[in-house]
């Protein structure tokens, strides 16, 4: 396996986590929206949303310099 071949399959795997990730925050923030959610959840579940994205972009930056 190469190192652009497994940035690719890094970047994927992250892609689906980071989709997980946006829809657990829908959801808390739907919840918070209700009143059956704290406002510490939501913030926690962005803060990993924000985590998720920021290692997607790296991960695709990476998988395009590897061209």
């Amino acid at each position: 396996m190469t190192l652009k071949h497994a940035a690719l399959f890094a970047l994927i795997g992250m892609a689906l986590l980071t989709v997980l990730l946006a829809i657990g925050f829908i959801r808390d923030f739907s919840g918070l929206l209700s009143g059956v959610v704290a406002v510490r959840a939501l913030l926690e579940s962005g803060i990993h949303l924000l985590a998720g994205l920021s290692v997607a972009v790296f991960l695709y930056v990476f998988y395009r310099a590897q061209a």
